[in-house]
C-alpha cells in the first residue's frame, strides 16, 4: 500500500509549500516514487502557478495537474470562502477519490494543507469540511512546520494539542528559516520538551536540499 503523509503548519506564510516541496525531493533522491496532492488552493490563476505547480517544478515529480489538485480557487481568502464566491464547494469524495488516483502511482504521497490546521475547505448549509475531516478520512499521520523565530513555541504547542485532541497523529515538527542563535536553538528545545515529538530536520533560508537520513523522512509517513 502506498505510504502518505499530511503537511500542515502553525500559520500561513510559514513556508509549507517549500519544506513540502523539500520533502518530495528528498524522498526522490533517495530512489523512492514520490507524488505530491493538495486538496485545495486558492489565490491562484492556474495549477501551474500555484502551490502544487511550484512543488511540482521544484521536486521535479512531472505529475500531470489532474492528479495534483482537486480545487483550484482564484480569490485570495480562506478555500471556504473562496468556494462560496465562485460557486465550487469542495466535495469530499473527489478529494478522496483523487488522493486514492494519486497513490496508485506513487508509492510515497505527500498531502500539503492550506493554511494552518484549522482551515476551513468547506462550510455552507449542506457540508462542513475542515483541514482535520480530511487528514481523518485519509488516515494519514502529520508533519508540522513552523518558523524557527519568535512565538514559535506558542505556535507550535498550540498546534500540535490542537491535533491531539483531535486524535491525529504528529509524526514530528520541521522548523523554517532557520539561522541557529541561541533564541532559534533554546525553541527547538522547548518545543521537544513541551510537545514530546522531535524536531526532525531545520530548513534554513534558499536551502535546496533538506537535511534529513532516509530512515527518519520514510517513518513520518508511518500511522504510529
Amino acid at each position: 500500500m502506498p505510504k502518505g503523509l499530511f503537511v500542515t503548519a502553525t500559520g500561513t506564510d510559514i513556508g509549507k509549500t517549500y519544506v513540502t516541496a523539500l520533502i518530495v525531493k528528498k524522498l526522490r533522491s533517495f530512489g523512492i516514487n514520490a507524488g505530491y496532492y493538495k486538496a485545495a488552493v486558492s489565490g491562484a490563476e492556474s495549477v501551474s502557478e500555484s502551490d502544487a505547480g511550484y512543488v511540482n517544478r521544484f521536486a521535479q515529480i512531472g505529475e500531470s495537474e489532474e492528479l495534483l489538485l482537486s480545487y483550484l480557487y482564484k480569490t485570495a481568502v480562506s478555500p471556504h470562502l473562496a468556494a462560496r464566491i465562485e460557486g465550487n464547494p469542495a466535495e469530499m469524495s473527489v478529494i478522496k477519490s483523487t488522493f486514492a488516483r494519486v497513490c496508485e502511482q506513487f508509492e510515497f504521497v505527500t498531502m500539503e494543507g492550506s493554511g494552518g490546521i484549522v482551515c476551513p475547505i468547506r462550510k455552507d448549509a449542506k457540508a462542513t469540511i475542515f483541514l482535520e475531516d480530511i487528514i481523518r478520512e485519509l488516515g494519514l499521520p502529520s508533519v508540522v512546520v513552523a518558523d524557527a523565530g519568535l512565538g514559535t513555541i506558542n505556535a507550535v504547542v498550540t498546534t500540535v494539542e490542537y491535533m491531539r485532541a483531535r486524535k491525529l497523529t504528529v509524526n514530528g515538527i520541521i522548523l523554517n528559516k532557520w539561522n541557529g542563535d541561541t533564541m532559534q536553538r533554546d525553541n527547538l528545545a522547548m518545543i521537544e520538551e513541551l510537545t514530546g515529538v522531535r524536531v526532525i530536520a531545520v530548513v534554513r533560508e534558499n536551502d535546496t536540499e533538506l537535511d534529513i537520513d532516509e530512515k527518519t523522512l520514510v517513518e513520518l509517513y508511518k500511522t504510529l
